[in-house]
C-alpha cells in the first residue's frame, strides 16, 4: 500500500500523505475504507509511529481521512476538493521547475503536454 524511499529528501510523513492521497484518486482506498492504525503501518512500513501520526494528523486536518475513536482510522466519506492558493503557487513553482528541466533536454511543449496526460490518465 504504501511504500517509503529512504534516500528521498522529502520528510518520511509528506511521503506518507502522498501515497494515501495517490492511493484515493487510483481508487486503491476508497471512501470508508479503513486505515492502518498508527501502530500497524509504522510496524509494516518501519517507521517511527510519530512520524505515522503526523501524517495522519496533516491528512485529518486536510479532511481526506477520519479518526473516530474506538474504531479506527477511515477515508473520508465526503472529501471535497478546496482551492488551496499557497498550493496552487508551489504547484506552479514545481511546473515551472518542470518546465525549464524539459526545454534544456529538448522537449517542446507538445511532448511535454503529452507526458502530463499519459501521467494524469494514470490517476
Amino acid at each position: 500500500m504504501i511504500n517509503i524511499d529512504s534516500r528521498s529528501s522529502k520528510p518520511i510523513y509528506e511521503q506518507i500523505i502522498e501515497k494515501v492521497k495517490e492511493n484515493i484518486i487510483k481508487g486503491i482506498l476508497k471512501p470508508g475504507d479503513k486505515l492502518p492504525s498508527v501502530r500497524e503501518l509504522a510496524a509494516a512500513i518501519t517507521v517511527n509511529p510519530n512520524t505515522i501520526s503526523k501524517a495522519y494528523i496533516e491528512l485529518e486536518r486536510m479532511k481526506t481521512i477520519q479518526v473516530i475513536r474506538g474504531k479506527g482510522t477511515f477515508v473520508s466519506e465526503n472529501f471535497k476538493p478546496v482551492m488551496d492558493e499557497e498550493k496552487m503557487k508551489e504547484i506552479k513553482e514545481h511546473m515551472k521547475k518542470i518546465i525549464i528541466e524539459a526545454h534544456y533536454i529538448g522537449l517542446d511543449k507538445d511532448t511535454l503536454i503529452d507526458i502530463l496526460n499519459d501521467i494524469y490518465s494514470e490517476f
